[in-house]
């Protein structure tokens, strides 16, 4: 099959998923709307459509007006839009078979036109609960979704019960990952150290403040080095790097703790291999592909009961679960990890099993084409 691919960008969760198309034979192209700061193409190489000229004006007077908000980029993820024209050569020349598209956006909008012109089956993909606390059908909401496709995945499954609701034509199809490293491969507690990584952002929602914290109070009781691995592009990410170095200086960590940025996909693998510890702090995580790369090399997580990618991991069996943004929490899950080493390496060992038997590019090619299946149902219906 031919498979058009639109996202704001080409995010490392896509990589699994581009691999196996490839050598399943489909062809591919992938269309993002920028080129983020680490980004592997061994695969596919993304086309840049980019941003209509009359955005990046709009957008660079808003960016002007709001420069001291961290948050301000993003308005192009929501209201951003592309070149229509541009949109409709991409379309035209590839001929997809089906299209699959991140978010409901503006520029989502604009190439489901361009697709729905060529009556193109189209996807739309999401990290929305696959069971949500409620289905919104307010007017506003009920145009939006006309104009995307009916049809939606998402690798977030969410808690299924009476006060949860689903869409009628939205279906769960997990994140892709290849198991890596297994346990009884992988080298445990190097330099009789238990060796700690946290992935993400140099951003104030990650929490890395708050692990630096918690490592400082138990770093005495724990033979514990602590890594922490993430993206510093902008200037506030630049800042709040600057402020952990700060703190590891102020309360003598550097034995301790070691912050990385901007690392390629050779490196992050060499870190996951070496961990017997993944711990992802953040809050207002939609859904973090970090805790599964771990898992893929037979390392236990600790991640927020708030995470989307929560429901990949199993409380005491693969990992621990603690409440979202809260430190007490997490020191205690942090804790009950690191006084038994054995139970590490039994939950990295059942970590890595779930991934090689619930996340594999098969479950994915098979819940693609149960969309396309409903797809045509859909279709049918309405003539």
């Amino acid at each position: 099959m031919r498979f058009l691919y639109v996202a704001p960008r080409y995010h490392t969760n896509q990589i699994p998923i581009m691999k196996g198309l490839t050598e399943n034979g489909d062809s591919v192209c992938f269309v993002s709307h920028y080129q983020g700061t680490v980004e592997d193409y061994s695969y596919v190489k993304p086309v840049i459509a980019g941003y209509s000229s009359l955005f990046l004006l709009g957008n660079a007077i808003y960016l002007k007006m709001h420069k001291k908000n961290s948050h301000a980029g993003d308005m192009k993820l929501k209201f951003g839009f592309p070149s229509a024209r541009r949109i409709r050569h991409i379309v035209r020349d590839f001929k997809p078979e089906v299209m699959i598209i991140r978010e409901r956006s503006v520029y989502s909008i604009v190439v489901c036109q361009a697709c729905r012109h060529m009556k193109i089956p189209m996807i739309l993909y999401n990290q929305s609960p696959l069971w949500e606390n409620e289905i919104k059908k307010d007017f506003p909401h009920r145009v939006v979704k006309k104009l995307l496709p009916a049809v939606r995945i998402t690798p977030v499954l969410g808690k299924q019960d009476v006060n949860k609701e689903k869409e009628d034509n939205a279906f769960f199809v997990p994140f892709v990952m290849e198991p890596r490293l297994p346990s009884e491969n992988k080298t445990w507690f190097q330099q009789g150290m238990i060796h700690i990584l946290c992935v993400g952002k140099y951003e104030k929602r990650k929490n890395i403040a708050m692990l630096l914290e918690i490592i400082d109070e138990i770093r005495d009781h724990f033979p514990i080095k602590l890594t922490v691995a993430g993206e510093c592009s902008s200037e506030f990410h630049k800042a709040y790097y600057k402020e952990q170095q700060i703190y590891i200086q102020e309360h003598h960590l550097e034995q301790h703790v070691t912050l990385l940025k901007n690392l390629k996909r050779s490196e992050m693998d060499e870190l996951y291999a070496g961990a017997d510890l993944f711990v992802i702090p953040s809050t207002a995580e939609p859904a973090s592909i970090s805790q599964l790369e771990a898992m893929a090399f037979s390392t236990p997580v600790i991640c927020s009961d708030q995470n989307g990618s929560a429901c990949y991991v199993k409380h005491g069996v693969t990992g621990y679960l603690f409440r979202d943004n809260d430190r007490i929490a997490l020191k205690e899950a942090l804790e009950n990890a690191l006084e038994d080493r054995e139970g590490l390496q039994q939950m990295g060992k059942m970590g890595y099993n779930e991934i090689k038997e619930h996340c594999s590019f098969q479950e994915y090619y098979r819940g693609i084409q149960k969309c396309l299946q409903r797809i045509g149902e859909l279709e049918k219906e309405r003539k």
